[in-house]
């Protein structure tokens, strides 16, 4: 019989015995035709893999920027680079020195400038000249702790960390006079992060939000706008993310925190799912989490970074999936941390939070910069009222004959079998079935004699360099006495 709901997404709740599904490293695609193989409404197909770009300073990468001009800024460690590619190579060069080392940045262009902030130092580079420096070697008085920073109708706008306030400059200017500030006052609660949608200015505040809109007033520009309070604020500052008119971020209010929210327009709505806040809120600081968003294949994707592990959202589905890297065999956080896409080339640049590589997020590229992916997907639980069940065979439907051609790993490409009769708590031992060296499209991978149970829930793993489709599977099951 068809496996109903092996296809899905993460989710895993507070008892593993009540549903412990786990997609990592692949992500849900509904076939928008309803006329998909043994009708399945969607494939779990696997994510990118990271494609070495440049090696860029010392690392950490604390952001990638591209200008309106195309130039490629990044950042790492304490020192700021510009990135180009000439005939497929990718080469760097030296724009200047940071006065930190460490910690997410971030900035905003003009026609005129790219503004970067670090918390400590307010820095820009002015595309006429090519020069860069911070704004006191310019000339001009900036927000020293100035975390965000963004950019609308001329006007770059600065936090003031561990204050309610945020300074405006000139128009198409770096002046920041003394006076040009105002502040969210709609709550005694300070402004963590702020970001441009739509024209609007969205301030985060630690509990609440409020949105400012250019008026054109000539004493100030920014006023706040009719119903532009929310009773909802941000838990980590840089994980607030844009993308296609949506906003997204790790909120916190006056009842808890530790629940993802997207918003289009004034009307936030939850988009985390209890199983995700349940492993969010239990991570050490969820404070540091890091997101960005980007497009790919139709799917809109909010990816958020903790030091644990990685979660994304993918707008286009509604669901959750993980995202992870291998290290020795143990899963970890995945190591793109900052985002860029650079429109010019179309690819999409990444980079690691603990080095100076940036990648290119690439959906043919089957490795992690040459360590393998590891590709799971733990099923919903199988069960009949209590009684046994005595499996005949687990059968994976997935595109096969995928095999890499030449030697190594994935010539002769694997899947892998385990199970679990208690609830997901413990597991058994790997089944291997072959998934097709390159060409061989009719392999089955299939498991025969799986013995009896009550309560079941599978697990696939994969992690040769392969492309990965997971179409379902097929379950032969017979009902015994209980």
């Amino acid at each position: 019989m068809r496996f109903p709901g092996f296809i899905g997404p993460s989710y895993t709740t507070r008892s593993v015995n009540v549903n412990c599904q786990r997609s990592v490293n692949l992500y849900p695609e509904i076939d928008e035709t309803g006329t998909a193989k043994e009708r399945e409404v969607a494939a779990l197909l696997g994510t990118p893999g990271l494609r070495l770009a440049k090696n860029v300073g010392s690392g950490p990468v604390r952001l990638i920027k591209e200008d309106p001009d195309g130039r490629i800024f990044v950042a790492s460690g304490a020192t700021l680079y510009r990135l180009t590619r000439t005939e497929g190579v990718w080469a760097q060069s030296t724009v200047g020195s940071l006065s930190t080392t460490t910690g997410k940045m971030n900035a905003a262009s003009s026609s005129l400038h790219t503004v970067f902030v670090d918390g400590t130092v307010n820095y820009a580079f002015v595309n006429a000249t090519s020069v860069f420096g911070s704004f006191t070697s310019l000339g001009f008085s900036g927000v020293p702790t100035a975390t965000h920073v963004d950019y609308i109708d001329g006007y770059f706008i600065f936090n003031e960390s561990s204050t309610n306030k945020f300074w405006v400059s000139d128009i198409n200017s770096l002046t920041v006079s003394p006076l040009d500030f105002a502040s969210a006052e709609g709550n005694p609660d300070d402004i963590v992060a702020l970001i441009a949608l739509n024209r609007d200015l969205w301030l985060f505040n630690s509990k609440t939000i409020e949105v400012f809109s250019n008026t054109g007033n000539p004493d100030f520009p920014f006023e706040r706008i009719s119903g532009g309070f929310v009773e909802q604020g941000c838990v980590a500052p840089h994980s607030v993310a844009k993308i296609e008119g949506s906003v997204f971020w790790l909120s916190r209010s006056e009842t808890g925190n530790g629940s993802v929210y997207m918003a289009r327009g004034l009307s936030p709505q939850r988009v985390s799912t209890h199983a995700v806040e349940k492993v969010i809120q239990g991570y050490n600081d969820m404070s540091t989490a890091v997101a960005y968003c980007y497009k790919s294949g139709g799917h809109i994707f909010y990816v958020i970074n903790f030091v644990e592990g990685t979660w994304v959202y993918d707008v286009t589905t509604n669901l959750w999936h993980e995202r992870a890297y291998t290290s020795n065999g143990v899963l970890q956080r995945h190591r793109a941390n900052v985002h860029s896409f650079i429109k010019d080339l179309g690819v999409h640049l990444v980079g690691d939070y603990s080095d100076g590589n940036v990648y290119q997020l690439d959906g043919v590229y089957y490795t992690d910069n040459g360590a393998y992916i590891t590709r799971l997907r733990a099923s919903p639980h199988v069960s009949s009222e209590g009684d046994f069940l005595f499996c005949h065979s687990f059968r994976l439907d997935m595109e096969t004959g995928v095999g890499v051609d030449g030697g190594g790993q994935g010539t002769s490409p694997q899947a892998m079998l385990q199970y679990s009769d208690d609830g997901g708590h413990t597991w058994s031992n790997e089944m291997w079935a072959s998934v097709g060296a390159i060409g061989k499209t009719k392999t089955r991978a299939l498991w025969r004699r799986l013995g009896k149970f009550r309560d079941r829930v599978f697990r696939v793993t994969i992690t040769d360099p392969i492309k990965v489709a997971l179409i379902g599977a097929e379950l032969e099951v017979e009902k015994g006495a209980s």
